[in-house]
């Protein structure tokens, strides 16, 4: 008879399970004998499997639906017919606990422009107007603006800049002292078209600006340097003050065409005439204008503080600027 090419033929003919215990030897102990399976997440997942949903969904580069297992299943099996010691595992452990899967927390998505994403977040920040009575190209507002939650924007008339000088001038005008109260004016309504508003006093700012930090549970003031000796001072007395109420200080500087830290000089090596100035920064490009902020944090809940009224020139100890139809 001819042999059966057929490839089942060269495989030895099944056992039944009896035929097999027959031939284990009795004498000696059967080896470790472990079948495992385990059925793990291999990733979690927040994009939809589907490129054709992706496309779909033109809204959101997100699916409408995360999945996270919610268990793991697995099955163990072992056979022990004598004390031996344990077969090292093939498979590495799961970097993802249990208790994350069987209970899985929230997963919260945030913008990253959202400050509260960050971990530097402010709870309230002061921000300082003094001679910057723009929201454009306004350093101090721009950054003051993204790190806090809250802010408080604030204006204040120290009674230091009026009346009168030891040689008998007035400290400030009738005609500058109206074109501060209308430019303050107009910041409280640029303001308040974006979501805030301006809080205005009369008073000195190491005072006041202690009691409005405290009052709104602020931690940062945020201002412009000026470079008037009577400014620096102020500068130094408020930052004196806020540091005793532990309040951190961030002045910024906004004051000329060049920014101080782009000179290419030491400013103890500055040019004494304008000629030799632009000599040494004709290579020096100017740094871009910051944007108007299209919203600004809206005023801290906390302490109820009021704006306040805008003090005319009559309560800065000044007399009205006449019209033209009164000259």
């Amino acid at each position: 008879m001819e042999a059966n090419n057929h490839p089942s033929s060269s495989l030895p003919s099944p056992q039944t399970q009896e035929d097999q215990q027959t031939q284990l030897p009795t004498t000696t102990s059967l080896p470790l004998a472990t079948i495992s399976l385990s059925v793990l997440p291999s990733y979690i997942s927040l994009f939809s499997s589907s490129t054709s949903s992706l496309k779909s969904s033109s809204s959101s580069p997100f699916s409408s639906h995360v999945k996270i297992p919610s268990q793991i299943s697995s099955l163990s099996l072992s056979l022990f017919s004598s004390p031996s010691k344990p077969h090292p595992k093939l498979s590495t452990p799961s970097k993802i606990s249990n208790s994350l899967l069987l209970s899985p927390s929230p997963i919260i998505i945030r913008r990253p422009a959202d400050p509260s994403a960050g971990a530097a977040a402010r709870r309230c920040s002061i921000i300082w107007f003094r001679a910057d009575l723009r929201l454009h190209d306004h350093e101090a507002l721009s950054v003051a603006n993204a790190d806090s939650l809250s802010l408080l924007p604030v204006f204040l008339f120290d009674p230091r800049d009026f009346g009168r000088s030891p040689a008998g001038f007035d400290r400030t005008g009738p005609c500058r002292a109206r074109f501060l109260v209308d430019s303050v004016s107009d910041l409280r309504a640029g303001l308040r078209r974006r979501g805030s508003d301006l809080v205005v006093r009369v008073g000195r700012p190491e005072v006041v600006l202690p009691e409005l930090a405290r009052a709104a549970g602020a931690d940062a003031v945020y201002a412009h340097r000026e470079v008037s000796h009577d400014e620096a001072r102020a500068e130094e007395r408020v930052a004196e003050a806020m540091e005793a109420e532990g309040v951190e200080v961030k002045y910024f500087w906004g004051s000329t065409l060049h920014h101080v830290d782009d000179l290419p000089f030491e400013l103890e090596h500055m040019p004494t005439n304008y000629g030799g100035f632009r000599e040494k920064v004709k290579g020096v490009s100017v740094r871009n204008t910051i944007e108007t902020p299209e919203e600004v944090r809206g005023l801290p809940s906390r302490g109820d503080i009021e704006p306040g009224e805008i003090p005319s020139l009559q309560d800065l100890g000044l007399n009205q600027v006449p019209t033209m139809s009164q000259v």
